[in-house]
């Protein structure tokens, strides 16, 4: 009879960065292992990888605990993760990267902090790494927190466990695995943070391209889009339709003042034509929260915006 399997660890590989596989893969299973529970783990390669997947084949000829799902193509860390939660049979799901983040001792405690909570977030504590790396997480760290009232001081740690139904409920997409926490919380999830030994190889000073920081805006203010106006595009939408049409009306109202108590010409003011063009796009941009709400209110009830906690009977 097979065992049934209380944990299920993914890793998913992207071209960007890994650390040697063999070793990676044994300070996680060694440190699994010791936590006494039944565990798989799942390795989700992003791309091709062919000298990861030579590795991991390798282990798992020895006859390591180990499922290797290769994508056809790079789809992104978040979509990895979906993908080897499909996989995944464990009622507690760990996330870990292909490189060393934190310290593998630290897993078990990471694992048992579950207990009162429906997600855990590692905070590598003390930080080791370059000044440049603190930096960059403290500015996207603080950006999480004026979005979002949970507070999360390492959303760039990808060592994180939770329970199974968290996914089950938060699809992810893209590059949204930073913001598991935030979404998570916006579900009603319980979230938490625990100090974790950041790993003495995590030296690497991050500097990525112009593009790539680009990139992360934008899946910034996409999730700060689905967190705050998801359920209400009108809000969102009215605000800056709002703000447009107003500039300008106001810039029509002194035109109109100035014509009316100066004596000046209207005919050739490029400001007039500016005015009207602000007034129609605001008008646009009021109709897109409109029909964003329509589309709401007609597919009410299949969109599902809670969690539920607990039942008593």
């Amino acid at each position: 009879m097979t065992q049934a399997i209380h944990l299920s660890a993914i890793v998913p590989v992207t071209e960007g960065r890994y650390d040697n596989v063999a070793e990676v893969f044994v300070e996680y299973r060694d440190a699994l292992a010791a936590t006494g529970s039944s565990f798989e783990m799942i390795y989700v390669l992003d791309g091709e990888l062919p000298v990861v997947r030579e590795a991991l084949r390798g282990l798992k000829g020895a006859g390591a605990p180990l499922t290797i799902v290769q994508m056809a193509k790079p789809y992104g860390e978040a979509l990895a993760i979906m993908v080897g939660f499909e996989h995944a049979r464990g009622e507690v799901i760990l996330t870990l990267p292909a490189f060393r983040q934190v310290e593998p001792r630290a897993l078990g405690g990471l694992i048992a902090a579950l207990v009162d909570t429906d997600l855990v977030v590692a905070r590598r504590w003390p930080r080791t790494d370059p000044a440049y790396n603190r930096v960059q997480a403290r500015v996207f760290n603080w950006l999480l927190g004026w979005v979002s009232d949970v507070e999360v001081r390492d959303a760039g740690c990808n060592v994180r466990v939770f329970k199974r139904r968290v996914l089950e409920e938060v699809h992810l997409y893209g590059n949204q695995h930073r913001f598991l926490a935030l979404l998570a919380h916006q579900r009603g999830f319980k979230i938490k943070e625990v100090d974790t030994p950041q790993a003495q190889a995590d030296t690497f000073r991050r500097v990525y391209s112009p593009g790539t920081y680009l990139g992360y805006l934008l899946d910034f203010l996409t999730v700060f889009f689905l967190v705050k106006f998801t359920k209400r595009p009108l809000r969102f939408f009215g605000i800056v339709g709002s703000g447009v049409f107003g500039l300008g009306f106001l810039i029509t109202l002194y035109l109109i003042a100035e014509r009316l108590l100066g004596g000046v010409a209207l005919a050739n003011r490029p400001a007039l034509i500016l005015s009207s063009l602000l007034i129609i796009l605001g008008i646009q941009v009021l109709a897109i929260g409109l029909i964003g709400e329509i589309i709401i209110f007609t597919h009410a009830r299949e969109i599902k915006e809670y969690t539920i906690a607990e039942i008593v009977n």
